[in-house]
């Protein structure tokens, strides 16, 4: 029997709440065959719902990485001046991991075991904060920072200095050495320092000669 579409997504989002679940109980990684068997529905069924185990994983990362979009999104949409507004972006993200993390250690690092082993079929959604980065990174152009420089090559150089707070793993290995009153500062010295410009008129000057 054809599925209609509101069952097939409302299956699709129980069964990757399901594996979620298996995977925190059993730690360790579940397989297609495993999550057709656990669903209780038969293979055939399994398979108008999943075509095969990259399907399956895309709406695992869907399911775990939803409270992540919500409120990037829900930040992009505010009016916070761009200092807050990137800080925002990245805090909220940082929290939903960190106590995650605090949660149930073994299973985050399960989670983040999963999502390297598959890192193609996450890149999206890497993608997608970046573009929402760089949406940040023009408002703050417009009110006169990162100035000199372009959109890019601000990103690059952001996403590496905020990377322990938007790639999950890092708690993993920095625990607690990682936390919002450090990121304020971090943002805040980005905001203050980060130019192409030089000169007396330059929110920051690099002094720094890379060796040849």
């Amino acid at each position: 029997m054809p599925l209609s579409e509101e069952t097939r997504i409302a299956e699709r989002k129980r069964i990757a709440a399901m594996v979620l679940d298996l995977v925190q109980t059993r730690g360790t990684e579940i397989s297609f065959a495993t999550a057709q068997l656990e669903s209780g529905l038969s293979r055939a069924r399994f398979e108008l719902l999943f075509a095969d185990y990259d399907d399956l994983f895309d709406c695992i990362a869907e399911s775990w990485l939803a409270p992540h979009m919500k409120v990037m999104e829900e930040v992009l949409s505010t009016d916070l001046p761009p200092v807050r507004k990137m800080y925002e972006f990245i805090r909220r993200r940082f929290v939903i991991s960190r106590d995650r993390f605090h949660e149930d250690p073994d299973n985050f690092t399960m989670i983040c075991e999963m999502g390297a082993a598959n890192f193609e079929r996450v890149r999206s959604y890497v993608d997608l904060a970046d573009h929402y980065m760089c949406e940040i990174i023009v408002e703050a152009q417009a009110d006169g920072y990162f100035a000199g420089m372009e959109i890019d090559e601000t990103l690059s150089l952001i996403n590496q200095m905020v990377t322990n707070y938007t790639l999950p793993d890092a708690l993993i290995y920095l625990g607690d050495k990682v936390n919002e009153e450090k990121l304020a500062r971090i943002v805040d010295t980005i905001f203050i320092g980060l130019s192409g410009e030089t000169g007396a008129e330059a929110r920051g000057l690099n002094t720094i000669r890379v060796a040849s």
